[in-house]
């Protein structure tokens, strides 16, 4: 039974692996459109110094917002905005130190942020870990669960009245939260959050990023039974050549390799969909979408339950120690 529980997952993401290599195979990546300047925007990017996360700072950055990489490793993310300082040379691009593993970074990030008095236009939930041995956060979470998944909640939460005192009809406001395919295979029980019965990084993984999915609609459906002027989508970058595959076990990496080269996105153009949720005029207004290679695609059929929306965003308030309401 423990193997069966532990092999499953895994040809669960092996298989939506495949299914997402074949359609890049046989479609084109998708072309971002011109996108118009969004001078005086301000832009919030989680690990927005490496991979997509950076390409989708440089490329908001080139359209005039200001853009606030947010990060753990300081080197990193110093680096990165002198980078796209030297390719936007008058664009306003900085880095703010924010640990996801931990929700007193969280918090602190955000009581720095509005220590600022910056507006907040855009929020890109973009950083995240991928099938990592074994591990707990600060505060003692499975450490996909608790990064991917419970950092960005608490992380929206705190910023919603941000991003809703900048939301205008016309000009709303946009929370962005990059999923993966691997959702598809994403199993989600309330009673074992943590995968503490029987631990798969797969499997980890794949539920950290249906409950990215299950998040974003249900804040779509409460921000617009509250008329605010902010909407929420899910991005789905398809399958990138990043870093984030060197967890791979030995003879996945050795298969990966070669097939990368030919059948992977670049950063750049997996980006491209996360840029064009989070800038593009098509998508004024519009939310609670799940996007992919920058078309609205069917997500998983369980990611569409209510039922369990409303579980998960209740269990996830105790979680982080948010009032329900």
């Amino acid at each position: 039974m423990w193997l069966l529980s532990y092999i499953l997952p895994v040809v669960r993401l092996y298989l939506v692996g495949v299914k997402v290599l074949i359609y890049q195979l046989f479609n084109k990546p998708f072309t971002l459109p011109a996108l118009p300047r969004r001078k005086g925007r301000v832009a919030i990017v989680t690990g927005g110094a490496k991979g997509l996360g950076y390409e989708t700072s440089r490329h908001l950055a080139s359209l005039g917002m200001h853009v606030i990489i947010a990060g753990n490793e300081d080197e990193e993310g110093l680096a990165a905005v002198k980078k796209i300082h030297q390719e936007t040379i008058q664009e306003k691009v900085e880095f703010m130190y924010l640990d996801l593993a931990s929700l007193k970074s969280v918090r602190q990030f955000v009581r720095r942020f509005e220590s600022r008095g910056l507006p907040l236009h855009v929020l890109v939930n973009n950083a995240g870990v991928m099938l990592v041995p074994e591990q707990v956060t600060e505060d003692g979470f499975e450490l996909h669960f608790g990064l991917n998944y419970l950092g960005h909640f608490l992380l929206t939460n705190l910023l919603l009245d941000a991003l809703k005192n900048s939301g205008r009809s016309g000009s709303c406001s946009r929370v962005v939260t990059v999923s993966s395919a691997t959702h598809y295979g994403g199993c989600l029980s309330l009673n074992d959050l943590q995968g503490r019965s029987c631990y798969s990084p797969h499997g980890a993984y794949s539920q950290s990023k249906l409950a990215l999915v299950l998040l974003t609609y249900h804040l779509q459906e409460r921000l617009q039974g509250q008329g605010d002027a902010v909407t929420a989508n899910a991005v789905d970058p398809g399958m990138v050549d990043t870093a984030l595959y060197e967890h791979l076990c030995r003879p996945a990496q050795m298969a990966k390799r070669p097939v990368a080269k030919l059948l992977f996105r670049t950063p750049n153009e997996g980006a491209s969909t996360a840029i064009y949720a989070a800038a593009s005029p098509e998508l004024e207004g519009v939310g609670g979408l799940y996007l992919y290679n920058g078309r609205k695609t069917e997500s998983s059929a369980v990611s569409y339950d209510k039922r369990l929306q409303t579980q998960l965003w209740a269990k996830s308030c105790d979680l982080v120690g948010l009032q329900k309401a």
